[in-house]
């Protein structure tokens, strides 16, 4: 779609519908092409990958309907996979003790450009909240800090 209005646009090269662009561009490392998808919004390409050749050898393959329908699939799948990873990566947790003793304790980093930081929680098996800590954004959660964090009465750790 372009901004100006809101009609698909299905060129051999370029299609783009109301979330994603697919373009066929010049492949810079050898004499083939590839094409992007990008979301709308978006300031990169969530997915740059080879293009078929059409069948002169020399110019791209026109993009069609079912291959714009793929390409939005796989971009869609990539993105989704790149979020599941950062989520991973800010947030991190573990179960400590045993049946109705068992404390879930979590650490949310929070990646704020000025302040970065996060917050460790505990949790019994209920759900009720035993404490919570502001601590460094590069706390390191593990077995040891944990128990030490809930025998210091969920104080601030050092």
């Amino acid at each position: 779609m372009t901004e100006e209005t809101a009609t698909p646009i299905q060129e051999a090269t370029l299609w783009s519908d109301e979330l994603w662009t697919a373009r066929v561009i010049k492949n810079e490392d050898d004499d083939g092409w590839a094409v992007a998808m990008t979301r709308h919004g978006d300031p990169e390409p969530a997915l740059v990958g080879p293009w078929t050749m059409g069948r002169d050898k020399k110019n791209p393959k026109p993009l069609d309907a079912p291959a714009f329908h793929t390409l939005v699939k796989t971009a869609s799948e990539v993105l989704r996979r790149h979020e599941q990873q950062l989520h991973a990566q800010l947030n991190k947790h573990l179960s400590l003790g045993a049946g109705s003793e068992r404390i879930r304790v979590s650490l949310q980093i929070v990646p704020d450009e000025d302040n970065p930081h996060a917050v460790l929680r505990a949790h019994d098996e209920s759900g009720e909240s035993l404490g919570e800590a502001r601590v460094r954004p590069d706390f390191k959660l593990n077995t040891a800090s944990a128990e030490a964090w809930i025998e210091g009465g969920f104080q601030n750790p050092r």
